[in-house]
């Protein structure tokens, strides 16, 4: 069973940064795609970045120069550097692990950028 914890979400002013962390209890975390998706209040799930094992990166469009994703295979980790945040950023922040026919969330994490 994959378990996905993130961490890391909060109350944060605009123009601010934020790193959420999201820890994987499973053994194929080095080879698995790993990514982040945000949900919005009223607003479908969408793809904010994710790395491959290979530690090629995809950025959505909104996000691209903002925020980094990175991994650290040693820890099971992946992590989301967020910064210059903006309002339209407030969203619930979820990490993703996808390999073979396996395809795991976390519970969400919630980033709130307001001043």
């Amino acid at each position: 069973q994959v378990q996905l914890v993130e961490s890391g979400g909060g109350l944060v002013q605009p123009g601010g940064s934020l790193r959420l962390s999201c820890a994987a209890s499973v053994s194929i975390f080095s080879v698995a795609a790993m990514g982040w998706y945000r949900q919005a209040p009223g607003k479908q799930r969408e793809l904010v970045a994710v790395i491959i094992d290979g530690g090629r990166t995809n950025y959505a469009d909104s996000v691209k120069g903002r925020f980094t994703i990175s991994r650290d295979n040693a820890k099971d980790t992946v992590y989301l550097q967020m910064n210059s945040l903006k309002p339209e950023d407030t969203a619930v922040y979820y990490c993703n692990l996808r390999y073979r026919a396996l395809d795991a969330w976390g519970q969400g994490t919630l980033v709130t950028v307001s001043s």
